[in-house]
């Protein structure tokens, strides 16, 4: 028999966003479920790459990464997009100065969610958001969980409806995100490889057309998740198509985000190849090794 095949799961989160595990954590129980390597792709930070890098256990490999908040105004539609940016140089100042905005715009948002919740008369603290936080990013899953403490709600889920902080809804609040096209090259600057986040998971809300991901791809752009837990066998199919129509590299991922998400880690994994051709063209950080 051969060598047992590698388990890479390119997308989790930590408590540098909005995970429940915090990065060191994250690390343990990565290589509890038996994966051979791990991205931390928290959201518009490098915040948990020290600490999950000094906790790995051995035989495990570490992919700094990151999710940039974008948002796609091609053809007059305004949709929510992520980016997965692995392997850049943490420093580079044009991304670095865009990051630090992205956080700055998170935390006015969640500040201005609940303040028009307690305007409403709903019992939702922000001292409470900023302990679920706990020191992160704060985004608006913080606030759903704060909306389930309150009793408000059942569950983040539910959080996420017209009714409280859904896209759109009563209490929502827009907040600053980049152009896609721009990020994408503002990944390849800082040395690091893109990849579009589970592109047709329309169950979140409106996705773009295929001409945003070929002006992507036109710019940059590495790879498309395909396998994640909320794409269908359909959207499945068709992610894998215009990865092969454009080039692209057709990754895998759990989006694990610990108690909050009911998905483990290694629900989906990346081939080992795209993970090595991945590795190959980035330069502005490197993959650790337990």
């Amino acid at each position: 028999m051969g060598a047992a095949r590698p388990r890479v799961d390119l997308h989790t989160h930590s408590t540098a966003s909005d995970g429940t595990d915090t990065p060191a954590e994250l690390m343990v129980r990565a290589g509890e479920a038996g994966l051979d390597v791990v991205a931390l792709t928290d959201h518009d930070t490098t915040a948990g790459w020290g600490s999950a890098a000094a906790a790995l256990p051995q035989g495990l490999t570490l992919v700094p990464g990151l999710e940039i908040s974008c948002v796609s105004t091609l053809g007059g539609r305004s949709v929510s997009l992520h980016l997965l940016a692995y392997l850049v140089n943490p420093d580079h100042p044009p991304l670095a100065a865009e990051l630090a905005a992205l956080r700055e715009s998170r935390l006015g948002r969640g500040e201005e969610m609940v303040r028009r919740l307690r305007a409403a008369g709903h019992p939702v603290t922000w001292s409470r958001v900023e302990e679920l936080a706990a020191g992160g990013s704060v985004g608006r899953p913080h606030v759903a969980r704060a909306l389930m403490d309150a009793g408000l709600v059942p569950s983040v889920e539910a959080a996420f409806r017209d009714e409280w902080i859904g896209h759109g809804g009563r209490y929502w609040v827009p907040k600053v995100d980049l152009d896609p096209v721009h990020a994408v090259r503002l990944v390849a600057e800082a040395g690091g490889v893109s990849v579009f986040a589970h592109p047709l998971a329309s169950a979140r809300g409106p996705v773009v057309g295929e001409e945003v991901i070929e002006a992507m791809a036109e710019a940059g752009l590495g790879g498309i998740e395909v396998d994640h837990p909320e794409h269908a066998p359909e959207a499945r199919r068709r992610a894998a198509q215009i990865a092969v129509s454009l080039g692209l590299l057709a990754t895998g991922s759990s989006d694990y985000h610990g108690t909050s998400k009911p998905q483990g880690l290694g629900a989906e994994t990346t081939d080992p190849g795209v993970y090595a051709a991945l590795v190959d063209r980035g330069t502005g950080s490197a993959p650790v090794r337990g």
